[in-house]
């Protein structure tokens, strides 16, 4: 019998799960003297209800996939407050902010310098993260990702420095995600454990909670887009998202994340629908080598039992279709001339590819953006 590979895992000091719970921020605070928010021009609207205390500064200049100017801007503003605490307020990409922010305002280490696994020196400021989303799962890890808009790729850092001291989960937050966002990012969530879960790296103990999220996914997502104020189904969301940012620590995903992120820096698509779009092919791609495992996420998903490789991605591109996605890469702006480039591009992001169950070509790459355009 092999053994389970040896793994880490880094949770944040403190979680607090339920509703009305972004209010305890300001009572774990204390007498903090000054707090940094970063947050996005929407949800810079719940900063109040974090009832902080001392002085607050807000920055709230992040839209979308956060790339190296906007964390030279918020470092700026952080050097321009001096915080004794940033509490990140928003989706992955407000908290991907966050960490790097807590981590080098007060030094001179650069991205770049941190670049990788285990480079950032240390961390003297106090980090909180308030997800308004269900969907990265950042709030529970040790990494954070800055697009690069020259070279067009993500540049990922990882250390237990990252790790929150406090994170928060109130599903309050997320009742006006509209049905698309809550649709695409739960997809999101679900991606993440189950490409740990089927994953070269796979850990028992990391399949434990990706189990809990694909199957609190299948139980709720449909649930969440239909109705956002149901509460049940938001905090049902909110904790496999969370359980999925656990599974990125020790594990990380494979060829799905791979193949997503080009669709993410080269055609500028939200996250979470890049990785709809291409989570069926995937699934499918990889059932051969991840049989068992392939069918557990089949049933918790409601896909069906017995599925060839054709149904599986048939039964799991219309999951997603019925929740509302638009699964075209046509019909979201892509041309057949893009496809080879969007290739190459995910055939190189070696720290994913070379998790995934089977080695997949530059050319079985190229039939997967073929399948989903």
């Amino acid at each position: 019998m092999s053994r389970a590979p040896v793994i880490i895992l880094h949770q944040p000091k403190r979680l607090i799960v339920g509703a009305g719970t972004i209010a305890e921020v300001g009572n774990w605070a204390g007498e903090v003297f000054s707090t940094l928010v970063i947050t996005t021009p929407i949800t810079a609207g719940f900063a109040d209800r974090l009832k902080l205390r001392g002085k607050v500064a807000v920055f709230d200049a992040i839209s979308g996939e956060p790339d190296i100017a906007t964390l030279h801007a918020a470092l700026a503003a952080a050097r321009s407050a001096k915080p004794d605490l940033v509490v990140g307020l928003g989706g992955g990409s407000v908290m991907d902010v966050a960490k790097l922010v807590a981590a080098l305002w007060d030094g001179d280490q650069t991205l770049l310098d941190v670049a990788g696994p285990n480079k950032v020196a240390g961390r003297q400021t106090g980090l909180a993260q308030v997800a308004t989303t269900a969907g990265t799962g950042s709030e529970a890890g040790i990494r954070s990702l800055i697009t690069d808009p020259v070279k067009g790729n993500k540049i990922a850092v990882e250390s237990p420095y990252l790790i929150a001291d406090l994170a928060v989960l109130d599903p309050e937050l997320t009742y006006s995600v509209p049905p698309a966002v809550t649709a695409a990012t739960g997809v999101d969530a679900m991606a993440h454990c189950v490409e740990a879960f089927t994953n070269k790296r796979a850990h028992p103990m990391i399949d434990g909670f990706a189990r809990m999220g694909f199957h609190l996914v299948g139980k709720y997502l449909a649930r969440a887009v239909k109705d956002g104020s149901d509460r049940e189904a938001r905090e049902g969301l909110m904790l496999a998202s969370y359980y999925g940012g656990i599974c990125l620590g020790p594990v990380n995903t494979a060829a799905g994340h791979a193949i997503a992120y080009p669709l993410g820096t080269l055609l500028h698509l939200p996250h979470g629908l890049a990785n709809a779009i291409v989570f069926p092919h995937v699934l499918g791609f990889n059932q051969p080598v991840a049989a068992e495992k392939t069918a557990e996420v089949a049933e918790a998903l409601g896909l069906g039992t017995g599925l060839s490789q054709a149904d599986l991605s048939g039964a799991a591109h219309a999951f997603c279709a019925d929740l509302g996605i638009e699964m075209s890469l046509a019909k979201h702006g892509a041309t057949e001339t893009d496809l080879p480039r969007f290739a190459s591009d995910a055939h190189s992001i070696r720290r994913l590819m070379d998790n995934n169950p089977v080695d997949m070509s530059v050319e079985d790459v190229l039939a997967i953006y073929r399948a989903s355009f």
